[in-house]
């Protein structure tokens, strides 16, 4: 696979939006709530490609809610794909990838694309690079499982996975009540055996 040729990687939640509108932002891969209405942050950016994905941040089926589907991480896969072929069309380019706080969805997307990109890099090479650009990052493990075997790393993504989560902790102990309440409990045992 070609290199993506983005010398900007940002990952963001809805809030931050408006704040990347004048960095010169060329993708936007955006991972929301089904039927959540139209950003209008986005009205204020240069002209850009924008890919949408619609599931919730959930890692348990929840009645009436969405969850990630291994075609949701295959279509952020097709996206960077795209972005990679795309590379002739442009000197540089600024990726920004968000969901609806910038800690899950987002981040697991990302750590996608990282993966995607650099086949031959150590698993927690990957997640040092998330978190450079997104020190908060709790990637939904959902979606790392799917991209652990899309990307056939045999395991080995959600094995350092469970290190990023015990990293985090000793990091934020906090995040262990937050990701607690938000029903990823066993995320958080990850992070604690």
């Amino acid at each position: 696979m070609k290199p993506i040729s983005i010398s900007v990687l940002t990952i963001c939640g809805i809030d931050e939006l408006p704040d990347q509108g004048a960095l010169g932002v060329t993708h936007v891969l955006s991972l929301i709530d089904p039927g959540w209405p139209a950003l209008e942050a986005f009205q204020s950016y240069d002209s850009h490609h924008r890919t949408t994905l619609n599931f919730h941040d959930i890692i348990e089926p929840i009645d009436g809610k969405i969850m990630p589907r291994p075609e949701d991480v295959a279509e952020v896969l097709r996206f960077g794909e795209a972005l990679a072929a795309s590379r002739d069309e442009r000197a540089e380019g600024h990726l920004l990838v968000h969901c609806h706080m910038g800690v899950s969805r987002s981040t697991a997307a990302m750590l996608t694309l990282l993966a995607q990109v650099h086949p031959n890099e150590t698993e927690d090479r990957l997640f040092e690079r998330l978190r450079e650009i997104r020190p908060q990052a709790w990637p939904n493990s959902v979606m790392v499982g799917y991209a652990d075997e899309l990307l056939g790393r045999a395991g080995r993504l959600s094995a350092a996975l469970r290190r990023h989560y015990e990293h985090r902790v000793r990091h934020d102990p906090e995040v262990v009540d937050w990701m607690t309440r938000l029903g990823r409990r066993r995320e958080v045992e990850m992070a604690l055996s």
